[in-house]
């Protein structure tokens, strides 16, 4: 079969996500992936350079993986959550813990980043209403974004992904990431009503909202001001869990640390679909009774399924060898060499880095955003030299898997630094 063949069945019966299908270039043939490379139908390689949507820590097709899911599945595939366990859930709920920061005692299982955090959120809420307490309202930061189901749309910023829905959605109290005098004094202002449940952020970088980075310095103020008032603190690790900001977890660099931690995406190295949703001791008693309505009647069908908790345990241990800490100091003293020189660029405007994150924003004419046109031109001029990177409207950003090699990588830098030059004549 031609590689046009399958682009043109494609057309015909899919609907893919994030697409606007009168507007958008044929979508890309994958055939194989293999470490840090996907070739497609035709033979062509490109370097994946945002590890498959920011999920692929150690590459595709990593032996660890696979052989997980090739033993788990022949032992046991899957059973319901409700009223049954198994060995692989347990085990990694247990390495979690161990590993997570703070005091959390307990593993929700649920199936991707947004359902993770409607996990979190409603947990919040009903940990106050068994209380008997009316605490429903939450905060959130401004230019956030926690995923597309619903709660997780209210607590994310509104703007072109919710317009259509706004009226639908609950309302939810925004302050900005710098941690200034006035939004210090709204959140303790909001807190002393009691009426706040929960305040939910993304530590250290907010992804789909643009690679915007901040100093754990604000965020630590906002959460002692919540602990003061006995507000519970959501931390939505869904992108920068698992090593991405430089530690383990980027909550690591929280003080105080949150009550709830949303886990997703590098979970299960992208192979397939898994989230966990952490909470204290103190939450999940919040729920124990001999009243049934005070149960949290929340589940999903493939809740901790055996072969998706067996490869987020292999996962998880490549994560903590030391080959992988190596690696991702290896990719930051990259990206900060590849910073150097795309500072020096006319038009590439505040170039930032954490961890394995570079982004840099390129100078736009007319609107800039998420919507601008620069991104369908860069991804092109991207796959002229081999690259996958999918910009976010005019932020151009980089986050490789961690198996990356010297040589692949220094080919991702080249490109951003000749399509930076290129785009901005």
């Amino acid at each position: 079969m031609s590689q046009q063949d399958l682009i043109e069945r494609d057309r015909a019966v899919i609907w893919h996500p994030f697409t606007q299908s009168g507007m958008e270039q044929d979508m890309l043939p994958v055939a194989r992936a293999k470490g840090a490379s996907l070739y497609l139908n035709s033979g062509e390689e490109l370097l994946d350079g945002i590890s498959s949507w920011w999920c692929n820590l150690h590459g595709h097709g990593h032996p660890a993986i696979v052989e997980a899911a090739r033993r788990q599945c022949e032992q046991l595939d899957h059973v319901l959550f409700a009223g049954c366990t198994h060995e692989p859930a347990v085990k990694l709920a247990e390495r979690l813990l161990q590993k997570v920061p703070g005091q959390l005692r307990k593993v929700f299982y649920s199936d991707n980043g947004s359902t993770a955090v409607e996990v979190a959120l409603k947990m919040a809420v009903q940990w106050w209403y068994n209380r008997g307490a009316q605490r429903s309202t939450i905060v959130a930061l401004e230019n956030s974004y926690h995923g597309d189901t619903f709660g997780a749309m209210a607590a994310g910023a509104r703007g072109l992904f919710t317009k259509p829905f706004d009226s639908m959605l609950f309302q939810v109290k925004h302050i900005g990431t710098a941690g200034s005098d006035s939004d210090l004094t709204r959140l303790d202002v909001l807190c002393r009503r009691k009426e706040v449940a929960a305040f939910i952020f993304e530590p250290r970088v907010q992804g789909a909202g643009g690679m915007c980075m901040y100093s754990a310095d604000a965020l630590n103020q906002y959460l002692a001001i919540c602990k003061e008032h006995g507000v519970l603190c959501i931390a939505d690790e869904v992108m920068t869990g698992f090593g991405r900001t430089g530690p383990l977890f980027a909550s690591a660099e929280l003080c105080p640390s949150p009550d709830i931690i949303c886990l997703s995406k590098g979970l299960t190295n992208g192979s397939v679909p898994l989230a966990v949703t952490a909470c204290s001791q103190e939450i999940f008693e919040g729920f124990i009774s001999n009243d049934h309505s005070r149960t949290f009647f929340h589940g999903h069908t493939y809740t901790g399924n055996p072969i998706a908790a067996a490869i987020a345990l292999a996962s998880l241990e490549l994560t903590l060898s030391e080959e992988c800490s190596s690696a991702r100091a290896r990719i930051h003293n990259a990206h900060t060499e590849c910073a150097r020189a795309l500072r020096t660029i006319a038009g590439v405007n505040d170039v930032r880095l954490t961890g394995t994150i570079l982004a840099f924003d390129l100078y736009d004419p007319g609107s800039g955003g998420y919507t601008s046109s620069i991104r369908n031109v860069a991804m092109k001029l991207f796959r002229d030299r081999g690259v996958l990177l999918r910009p976010l409207g005019n932020t151009f950003y980089c986050m490789p898997p961690y198996c990356i090699t010297e040589e692949q990588l220094a080919r991702i830098h080249t490109s951003m630094i000749d399509c930076a030059r290129e785009l901005a004549r």
